[in-house]
Parts: structure tokens; sequence; C-alpha cells
């Protein structure tokens, strides 16, 4: 049985339902990450987890155990969110020791437990400081060892990274999730940056419109995108309008180009349109034995984006992005130069609504 499970979670606030069916099994020391745009329920599901809200239906266990009416204080539950949440009249090791206190460790207790949490995130030598005192980064990593204090079951991150830059965002969050492997706590990460999801994710759960569109590896995700949603939300793809061709559903035109796709086709209507997608890592201007299918084109833009230098072509009225590893040798096509993009018909995946 999976170490925290929810079942047909559902989450009204008045008309609105907000949460619509979830389901997910969390396996003991996995590291999940809800991903998904601003409103599509994912911070609802984790403060239901946590107790802060209750589903209108529906039920959660953790450790076999069913915690969907349990308060949160009951609920052996660590919680960090964006905002930092420090006390700011309490020192960094006063901060982390606060759990401990209210679970009623002795002091030498919590001295000792202080003492390792801070050798954890690496602060031992702040620990007297104030919060106003510290950097962001600083303060977030002070709000994990306070979640981590008290030894939770669960720890549950609220979009943790969002209030710091970029650079501070990416040590940051690999420090995160070696902690997490370190300790080996089962964790759920809520984030709207799906870079951030894709590079320290056991398993993802992409949310739309209260459901998870899809849940599985950042490779499957990535890869095998199951909905038209979660193809266009986790990196960038191309999609193109196809037709089926009514005798061979494996032959397919695109943009004046036939191409034979290693699948028939499933979803094109009584017409035989359909869509096709692939991503800008599939093409190349360089032909090969592999590349089976080539595009001829026209270039309509150039960006250079340090180390890849993105491409678009018109091909007729289909716009088409591609990807260049950058060079210091390397010379990009000219806007409105003729160009040809190669691609392999395994690359091709159809998409569904």
């Amino acid at each position: 049985m999976s170490f925290l499970s929810i079942s047909n979670a559902v989450k009204t606030f008045g008309a609105n339902t907000v949460v619509k069916g979830f389901d997910l099994a969390v396996e003991k020391g996995e590291f999940v990450s809800f991903l998904g745009p601003s409103g599509c329920g994912k911070t609802t599901v984790l403060r239901m987890i946590a107790g802060f809200e209750r589903p209108t239906s529906g039920n959660i266990t953790i450790d076999r155990q069913d915690v969907t009416n349990t308060a949160p204080n009951k609920r052996r539950i660590g919680m960090v969110f964006q905002a930092y949440a420090l006390f700011p009249n309490m020192t960094v090791a006063g901060n982390i020791a606060f759990g401990l206190k209210i679970a009623g460790m002795t002091r030498a207790e919590q001295d000792a437990r202080v003492a390792e949490m801070l050798g954890l995130i690496g602060l031992t030598h702040l620990a007297d400081r104030y919060p106003y005192q510290m950097s962001g980064g600083q303060q977030q990593r002070v709000a994990l060892a306070r979640a981590l204090a008290p030894k939770p079951q669960v720890l549950l991150l609220d979009e943790p990274l969002s209030a710091l830059d970029a650079k501070i965002r990416v040590s940051l969050r690999e420090e995160i999730r070696e902690i997490q492997r370190q300790l080996g706590i089962t964790t759920v990460f809520v984030t709207h940056d799906q870079e951030e999801a894709m590079s320290i994710s056991d398993r993802i759960v992409v949310m739309n419109g209260g459901r998870a569109d899809q849940i599985g590896t950042p490779s499957e995700i990535y890869n095998h995108p199951r909905t038209r949603f979660v193809a266009g939300f986790v990196g960038t793809l191309n999609v193109l309008r196809a037709q089926a061709d009514p005798a061979d559903r494996r032959r397919v035109a695109v943009a004046g180009t036939v191409v034979q796709l290693q699948q028939p086709v499933s979803s094109a209507d009584v017409s035989g349109a359909l869509s096709l997608a692939l991503r800008p890592e599939a093409l190349s201007l360089t032909p090969s034995p592999a590349r089976d299918v080539a595009f001829a084109g026209r270039v309509k833009s150039v960006q250079f984006m340090g180390s890849v230098i993105r491409i678009q072509m018109m091909l007729g009225d289909e716009a088409l992005s591609f990807d260049m590893f950058n060079s210091p040798d390397l010379v990009p096509p000219q806007v409105g130069q003729s160009a040809t993009a190669h691609m392999a018909s395994r690359d091709m995946f159809e998409i569904s609504a």
C-alpha cells in the first residue's frame, strides 16, 4: 500500500469546484511535484494533505491511517511556505526549535536537534541571527530546517523558491533534493516552474482545471505527453495541422510533406484532420539517414538563448521552431533565408484535446 494516498478528492468552495476527483498514490521516500498554472488546484490539494482544508469528498491516508478529518497538528506534516513565515522576533535557532518546544522536548534534546538541523542546512554559524539579518535563500533554508526538525512523516513545499532570484533558486532546489534524499522523507512539492519540477522530481503530477492531466516520471511527461495541455505546458512544442490518408492512417500530410508515422493515428476527425506535435530539439538543419522527413521553408526569426539558438521558420502558413546548440564557429541561418529542417518520423506524435 502507498505511504500517502489521495482517493477521489473533491474540493468545492461555494459554487466553485477547484479539485475534481483527484487520485494519487505516493511511495515512501518519493519526491512528487505538482506542476501547473495558477488556479489549477495544486496548492488546494497540498493544503488538503496538510489538513488546512478538508476535502468536500474523498479520502486521504498517510502510512495506512485515514487522516481526512485529522487536525493538522496531529498529522506529523512539515510544511514550507513561499513567504518563509519565520518568526521575526526569534533567532535562527529559536525558529528551528519552535516546533520542538511545542512537542515537549527537553532543552537538551532541542539543542541537539537544532544543532543537527543547522548542520544539515549549512548555517551553524548563523544560529544567533534574526530573519531580517539574512538573505532570502538563507531564510528559506531555516524554514526548511524548522519543518524538518520535528521529524515529520511527510514534507510539503508550497512554491518555496518562487520569491528567490534565478541563481539562488537553482542552487536551493538542488540542496532541497539532496536533503530529501539524505533523509528519505516523502515529499510533495508545488511549483508552476516546469524546469524546477523536471529537474528534481521522481514523478510529476501535471494539473489542469482541478484534475491530474497526467502523472509520470519527468521523462514520461516530456517525451510521451497524453494531452494537448501537458504537451504544451511542459517544454516548448510545435503543433502542426495534418491530414490522414483514409487508406493508410500511418500516412499523413503535413504542410505539403507526406510523413509515414510509426503508429496509425487515432484522433483524426471524420475529414481526416488531426494535430501532430514535435519538440524543437527533434529538428536539425543537418540531414542524416535517421532523419527521414524534411520540411522546406523560410527562416522567420533567429533567437540567441546562450547555449541554444532557436530558429523559427515558416512552412507556408505553419510556424516551426527548432533548436541548435551554440558554438563559437556556428553560423546560424539568416532571417528570410530558405532552409530545410530534418527530423525522424518517430519523433512526431499525435496529440488530442
